[in-house]
């Protein structure tokens, strides 16, 4: 018998099959009178295959697989089995005299053992019949036992009742698939509760370890202290001095090592605290970020209502019809004197009934509300009440300052350079607190060629130089010094400490540039980089705006350079804002006018001082492309408001204030920079050298045109009567 093992068939028809030599012969193969109730059984189940044996039994044999086919009998393959072993010895041929003795002992050893083993095979096959023939009986009377029963069974039983059992057999398999799976995951989780167990015992381990390593600090903690004792007191014993150093050392040792790992989980115990510390901290800053954005947004509201509170006080007070004077005129008074107080030091604890006090100065030292005109203090105050809105509501977004302050961490080991990301965040404005280091960084950078050439203390020099010797200039700057920014506290009186840095500046650059000198508008360009920067700083940056970058001659006296200029922007206008270009010509309005001091002193006095320095930002860093990108972005910010007006002298009047009312530097900056584009800067210089032919042929002519008129006064015989009026009166 070679093997049992389970049928191929499905999860409902197993069964046992077994398995013999095809050498050897069924010994009682089955009756036939059994094998036709069984291939009737068969027929009548319609199984396709013959050798899958009979399902529904619990011991079930499959016979197909070895019909009986008349093999010759065992004995058979014994008898060739004993004569291939005799007839193959070689060594009984071919002998003689002493080795045949030999041969054949061996020959005779070697049969025995032969037959020995022959025996054992007989009786292991004789038992091996046995329990064949068992096997084959037990199959017999089972297969027999089966078929009857359930053909007794299946006579009586309707068909439906078969179906039933059928399902409940197929339920019966399902149950046991679901069993084995349960069993696996029983066996999985076992696994899992014997893996836990082991980690347990890992960490019941590491305990006894612990508290083993405790135990035995204990024990040297008592060691130490008795050996203290001991060696407080007197030692005695020969021995004792020579042990002392030794037991000292030792001693100092333990407690360095004990020290050591004391500190260890100390600091351990540190760095916990500060992670949590650190957490802390981080939430912290994130509820007081909330806060604050809720803050800015809840103060910009208020400026909000205030700015229309404040509006509707004034229309309140000069109503059209009516001339009486009741109560409620009074209060709107009171109200209206209260709204347009300043910021003080005296009476802070009216503030929370009283609307938004307004600081008297801006952080540029402007004055934000004039003291002359009631209504300009109020229109004063509505566009600062305003200006703080929109900064508050910047501030709820993404703060520049963040940006910068990332920019500076990553140039901290290194120099400042011209770059991309530079360049975007110069054009959105520098923070306050940074301007100054970044305008002096822009300034150095233009003028590098002309310090490297400049003796040590060059500023210095011209300083000396000017106030020793009197200049042609000198006057002109003395008589324009008060009226260079007076609405600004660092320059509104003599004493002002910028009046004295002002005037030095502009000494020394005269000095430096005989050819200009002084013109009327350098000393804005100087107060206002005085603002950030100091004296030789602000000289150099003088020299920078003069000297690289804007043409020669445009602070002359003939301001050549500034007259092409508004040239050049009048085709820009004709190019990037044809409709207002084309209102403007409608209605013949020289809007040059207004811009060329735009030109000339880079929008000082011309924009809020918020704007101002933004566009001042960009101009350092970028040159005087920016004048005429700002230029344009101003008409094309209030272009539909100009297009309305229908009459020259409206239109003139409004360019003269509207730069004042545009309080968004965020949307100035979104045209000037994004609209407007593209912006070549060759373009540019194109039309100046093409404007700058023409206005100096126009000039030679004009000079032409006077030289002949001086001539011909000169020779004129009516020279002598004509005579002024101070002449007639004396």
């Amino acid at each position: 018998m070679s093997s049992f093992r389970p049928g191929r068939g499905n999860s409902d028809s197993r069964r046992t099959v077994f398995y013999t030599n095809e050498e050897w012969e069924l010994l009682d193969p089955p009756s036939k009178d059994l094998e036709e109730p069984m291939v009737q059984e068969e027929r009548k189940k319609q199984m396709p295959e013959g050798n899958k044996g009979v399902t529904g039994s619990g011991f079930p044999f499959d016979f197909g697989r070895n019909p009986y086919k008349g093999k010759r009998p065992l004995k058979d393959i014994i008898g060739s089995y004993k004569n291939r072993h005799s007839s193959s010895d070689p060594s009984s041929e071919g002998m003689s005299g002493g080795g045949i003795s030999k041969a054949a002992s061996e020959l005779q050893l070697q049969v025995q053992s032969q037959q020995e083993e022959l025996e054992q095979l007989r009786k292991d096959l004789s038992s091996q019949k046995e329990l064949v023939r068992l096997l084959q009986q037990t199959v017999r009377s089972s297969q027999y036992d089966k078929y009857f029963t359930s053909s007794r069974l299946c006579e009586g039983v309707p068909g439906n009742m078969l179906e039933l059992l059928h399902q409940k057999d197929d339920q019966i398999l399902g149950l046991s698939s679901q069993l084995e799976r349960f069993t696996l995951e029983k066996e999985s989780l076992q696994q899992e509760v014997r893996t836990l167990k082991s980690k347990v015992g890992e960490l019941n381990e590491q305990l006894g370890m612990l508290m083993e390593t405790i135990q035995a600090k204990d024990e040297v903690i008592i060691k130490l202290s008795e050996s203290e004792g001991s060696v407080s007191s007197p030692s005695s014993g020969p021995g004792s001095p020579l042990t002392a150093p030794v037991s000292k050392d030792q001693l100092e040792l333990d407690r360095l090592k004990d020290n050591l790992q004391g500190y260890k989980t100390q600091n351990k115990f540190l760095n916990k605290e500060i992670l949590e510390l650190s957490a802390l901290r981080r939430n912290a800053e994130r509820r007081e970020r909330d806060l604050m954005a809720k803050y800015s947004s809840l103060e910009a509201k208020l400026c909000q209502i205030e700015s229309k509170y404040l509006i509707l006080l004034q229309e309140m007070k000069t109503p059209v019809c009516s001339e009486e004077q009741g109560p409620s005129r009074d209060v709107i008074a009171q109200l209206l004197e209260d709204a347009l107080q300043v910021e003080s030091q005296e009476q802070p604890e009216q503030a929370f009934i009283k609307p938004h006090l307004v600081s008297e100065y801006d952080i540029y030292g402007f004055r934000t509300v004039p003291d002359d005109d009631e209504e300009e203090k109020l229109v004063a105050k509505v566009r600062a009440l305003d200006l703080k809105t929109l900064y508050l509501t910047e501030n709820q977004e993404v703060s520049t300052g963040v940006k910068w302050e990332n920019y500076f961490a990553s140039t901290m080991n290194r120099e400042m350079m011209c770059s991309p990301e530079l360049k975007n965040l110069i054009r959105a404005g520098i923070p306050h607190e940074h301007r100054s280091k970044v305008w002096k960084w822009c300034v150095d950078l233009h003028t590098r060629k002309f310090k490297d050439s400049a003796e040590p203390g060059y500023f210095q020099t011209l300083l000396q130089k000017a106030l020793e010797k009197q200049n042609p200039a000198s006057k002109q700057i003395e008589l324009d010094l008060l009226r260079t920014l007076p609405n600004n506290k660092h320059y509104s009186c003599p004493t002002s400490e910028g009046i004295q840095k002002l005037r030095n500046v502009l000494l020394a650059f005269s000095w430096r540039n005989p050819d200009i000198g002084y013109c009327q508008g350098l000393n804005r360009l100087v107060a206002v980089a005085l603002l950030y920067l100091e004296q030789e700083d602000a000289f150099w940056c003088l020299v920078t705006i003069v000297e690289v970058f804007m043409p020669r001659d445009y602070y002359t006296k003939t301001l050549l350079g500034s007259q092409v200029d508004q040239r050049v922007f009048r085709d820009l206008m004709s190019e990037k804002l044809p409709r207002l270009h084309a209102h403007f010509e409608q209605y013949k309005v020289d809007y040059t006018l207004i811009t060329f001091n735009w030109f000339l002193v880079v929008f000082v006095d011309s924009v809020v001082s918020d704007i101002l320095f933004k566009i001042w930002d960009s101009f350092l860093y970028e040159g005087p492309k920016v004048i005429f990108r700002f230029a344009l972005a101003l008409f094309k910010y209030k272009e539909e408001e100009i297009l309305k007006l229908q009459d020259s002298m409206s239109i003139f009047k409004y360019l003269r204030y509207f730069t004042r009312t545009i309080l968004d530097a965020r949307k100035l900056i979104s045209i000037s920079f994004g609209d407007l584009n593209p912006f070549p800067l060759r373009q540019i210089r194109n039309r100046r050298t093409y404007h700058l032919e023409k206005v100096r042929l126009e000039l030679t002519e004009l000079e032409a045109i006077r030289e002949d008129f001086l001539r011909e006064r000169d020779t004129s015989p009516d020279k002598g009567e004509l005579v002024s009026d101070e002449e007639e009166d004396t």
